[in-house]
């Protein structure tokens, strides 16, 4: 899919609706720009408000996890 911005004189650029939706980018969040050989990428950057109760699916595995190093770590302390 092809789509098309222009830049301002004050070097804006709107980025479509489209793909603003698509990547969850709104008002205000930043976006960092790497080049690469093929040209270049914009990464939306969520705040640590967004990133709040990502990992939810996750909980239970999660805190097993931490339950098995935390014995892990009495195990090696015994010996």
């Amino acid at each position: 899919m092809g789509l098309l911005a222009k830049v301002t004189s004050k070097s804006m650029v709107t980025i479509p609706a489209e793909i603003m939706r698509k990547y969850g980018i709104r008002s205000g969040m930043r976006v960092k720009f790497v080049e690469t050989e093929a040209g270049i990428l914009m990464i939306p950057i969520p705040s640590f408000k967004d990133l709040r109760g990502i990992d939810r699916q996750y909980a239970s595995e999660m805190i097993e996890c931490v339950r098995e190093i935390e014995a892990e770590h009495r195990r090696e302390a015994k010996e």
